[in-house]
């Protein structure tokens, strides 16, 4: 789907492959994704309806409300880069889905890691188009950002470790996202592309509680730096780090810069 059709050449149509990228940039433009299926697929049309302000249902204007997370969240979703900061993140439900990396691979080689990525970001912006067109109150959002919780079988997690890594990758999900709409995005996931790793994604909520964070910028390969800085901060309040390594991706390695990567570092804590 890389080339578009000759009537479709003059339609300012960006074709991608169906996946991440896809997503991505059906998210930042604000447009929904469409599969042409035939040369008469009235792509331009159709954009330009789903970019508009309110959708056209059966004829008539449907107010959509807009609901912007990224602002809500931002005292989570944008810590200092400069100090540690304490936060009291409260409960979520999340699009989740856990595994490990296996013998000899890294994120980047794993293909099991790769396919879970693919199924948290395939359900994610299915449900947001599913929101955002439906008939009865629709509903508008930002997709929130891929998060991963990190360990190892002996406790804690050593980026030096022989052990294999284990993993939970995550997608914070609107209050409003049900199980049945859940279930019916994955569906229709599975319909477009068939995905091994879908049939291991759930909603589930999950609550870390108090917690100390900050913005890592640069390569994941200099993150124990930032977490010595982390731990060295937890001693002078007198707290003690509990639960597992939590990063939070706001960039993305495939197209930024290493020493402009921004990965937030979140660890839960309890107070002496």
């Amino acid at each position: 789907m890389r080339e578009a059709s000759r009537d479709h050449a003059s339609g300012g149509i960006d074709w991608l492959e169906y996946g991440p990228e896809a997503f991505r940039k059906s998210e930042t433009e604000n447009k929904p994704i469409l599969l042409a299926i035939s040369k008469s697929f009235s792509v331009r049309t159709l954009i330009r309806a789903e970019s508009a302000c309110s959708p056209v249902l059966d004829g008539r204007v449907v107010q959509m409300k807009k609901l912007d997370l990224k602002k809500q969240l931002k005292y989570l979703y944008a810590p200092s880069a400069r100090k540690v900061e304490i936060v009291d993140v409260p409960n979520f439900n999340f699009a989740m889905i856990d595994g490990q990396i296996e013998p000899g691979r890294t994120p980047e080689t794993s293909l099991e890691y790769q396919n879970a990525i693919g199924a948290l970001y395939g359900a994610s912006f299915t449900l947001k188009f599913m929101s955002k067109l439906r008939k009865k109150n629709p509903i508008d959002y930002s997709v929130m950002a891929l998060e991963g919780l990190w360990w190892i079988d002996s406790g804690g997690f050593d980026f030096n470790s022989k052990e294999s890594w284990k993993w939970m990758m995550m997608i914070v999900q609107p209050k409003h996202i049900t199980t049945g709409m859940f279930q019916e995005a994955l569906q229709q996931v599975r319909k477009k592309r068939d995905n091994p790793a879908l049939s291991r994604v759930r909603l589930e909520s999950f609550h870390e509680g108090l917690s100390m964070q900050i913005m890592h910028v640069g390569p994941y390969s200099e993150e124990p730096r930032t977490i010595e800085k982390m731990k060295t901060h937890a001693l002078e309040q007198g707290c003690n780090l509990r639960g597992k390594h939590h990063e939070i991706y706001l960039g993305d390695p495939r197209r930024a810069k290493p020493e402009k990567l921004r990965t937030i570092l979140r660890h839960p804590i309890a107070t002496q």
